[in-house]
């Protein structure tokens, strides 16, 4: 007996080998090149302990975790995936996956239009990010095996809701051996979740131990200080609103370090923040992103403009008058009007109803707080997930205003490639609904290094070094997540 015929033991195991099986019954076999599907019940088990056993495993995996929502995904392995470049990647993905969905058949009936009475999450999902400009990274480049975009069907996917957790298989090519090693796969993987999950009680995530050392930074101080001029004299002269600059700072440690635990520290320190994690080639892209780019449900959306940033204060009337500080900042609050303008120019044309709050509130994270306004409405169709992300992205917040402007001279200046950085990461269910963050407060680990990545909002009286010191403030969460920079957190 092969340790694909022997009979899975874990909860979610053998309904899931009746529901793939089940597919073919009514319907008969899938069409040619079609998925199979299927979605059952399952254990809650810890979404970081699961990734750490697929990464374990050298499989391909992904995670999404709202803590503040009680909602995790976790995918892993690859069933079917979309990769589309350039500026028509978003309606390129979204047509893709309706003709794959289309074909696929989940419990003998078409998969097409999402799973009924399923909580949202839950059923197929795509999972992955879009690229920040769409374009192909070199293959032996830091970003090669993340691509210029890439959308995953994961050939298990975890979801815990708050209505319940759920289990969804995908097969590329059914057949009754494949589905019996699928769900050997879970079972095992399962195993080694609860064997990996923290102990009731017990701390949620260990110390950051690795010292971290900058091995290289793009730009550095002087450039940086030259850039800042430079962008700033181009709003001063009109010919642009914003423009942001990022920096990428690459960290080496004498230890491997543990993208599981700095997940866990990330989720803890940033609960009203999204963790994402997404491993590609054995290199993990991960990070918490305090920043929606588009939610959809039907015909009603979310987004929200988040620019303008102070530090936290030592105590709660210190962080109190950093705050009111912020709040009547000129420059902060400029800068913010540009992204918060930009939005509702973009969202009109396409919304029936735009509800916009009329004045920046605050948003608190752990080091570092933002001005915040929030953004929902109605739109006019249901167009989904991808076609509204396809108008915002790159908001002012991430790029500039005016849009091709801003992103001429980011490719010009700015020196490096930001791959996934800043660009749409999220999921996407078979109703064409979803959710985007924008991948900021995150980095590249791979063994015993890293790249980190943050960036800063320029208007014409930015100052070099304040936003130096801004940008220090955005990298110091993952930073400190991965371990102890040794020279400071420059």
């Amino acid at each position: 007996m092969t340790v694909a015929d022997r009979p899975p033991t874990g909860l979610g195991a053998p309904d899931l080998i009746v529901a793939l099986d089940g597919a073919r019954e009514p319907a008969g076999e899938p069409a040619p090149g079609g998925l199979r599907l299927a979605t059952v019940a399952a254990d809650a088990l810890d979404a970081i302990a699961l990734f750490e056993a697929a990464r374990e495993a050298d499989l391909e995996a992904a995670l999404w975790l709202q803590p503040a929502d009680g909602f995790a995904l976790v995918g892993i392995g690859r069933a079917w995936e979309v990769g589309p470049g350039g500026p028509g990647r978003f309606a390129t993905a979204a047509d893709g996956w309706r003709a794959a969905l289309a074909r696929a058949t989940s419990g003998g009936e078409p998969a097409a239009g999402g799973p009924d009475g399923l909580p949202r999450g839950a059923g197929p999902v795509l999972l992955g990010g879009l690229g920040f400009t769409g374009r192909r990274p070199p293959a032996d480049g830091p970003w090669g095996a993340f691509g210029a975009a890439s959308l995953v069907l994961p050939a298990l996917a975890l979801a815990r809701t708050p209505d319940g957790a759920f289990l969804t298989a995908a097969l590329a090519e059914p057949g009754r051996g494949a589905t019996r090693a699928l769900a050997r796969r879970w079972d095992d993987l399962a195993r080694r979740a609860r064997e990996l999950a923290p102990a009731p009680g017990a701390l949620v995530a260990r110390p950051a131990g690795a010292p971290l050392g900058i091995v290289g930074e793009r730009p550095d101080r002087p450039s940086w200080d030259r850039l800042v001029g430079l962008y700033a004299g181009a709003v001063g002269r009109g010919r642009l609103d914003k423009v942001v600059l990022a920096r990428s700072v690459a960290l080496r440690s004498p230890l491997e370090l543990d993208p599981a635990n700095a997940l866990r520290r990330l989720a803890a320190g940033a609960p009203e923040s999204t963790t994402f994690a997404f491993v590609r080639g054995g290199v993990t892209f991960l990070g918490a992103t305090p920043e929606r780019l588009a939610r959809t449900e039907g015909r009603a959306f979310r987004t929200v403009a988040i620019a303008g940033s102070a530090p936290r204060g030592r105590d709660a009337a210190a962080d109190a008058a950093l705050a009111a500080a912020l709040l009547a900042d000129e420059k902060e609050r400029e800068e913010h009007a540009v992204v918060v303008d930009m939005l509702r120019d973009v969202l009109r044309p396409v919304a029936e109803r735009l509800d916009i709050a009329p004045a920046p509130g605050i948003l608190a994270l752990r080091d570092v707080q933002h001005l915040v306004t929030p953004i929902e409405g109605t739109l006019r169709d249901e167009s989904g997930l991808l076609a509204l992300a396809e108008r915002l992205h790159p908001t002012p917040a991430v790029g500039g205003e005016p849009r091709g402007a801003a992103l001429d001279l980011i490719a010009e200046h700015e020196g490096f490639d930001r791959g996934w950085y800043a660009g749409p990461v999220g999921w996407l269910g078979a109703d064409g609904d979803g959710e985007l963050m924008v991948a900021l407060r995150c980095g590249l680990v791979a063994g015993r290094e890293a790249t980190l990545f943050a960036g800063c909002g320029i208007v014409a009286d930015s100052d070099p070094a304040r936003e130096w010191e801004e940008s220090r403030m955005k990298l110091r969460p993952v930073a400190s997540a991965l371990g102890r920079l040794e020279d400071g957190a420059r």
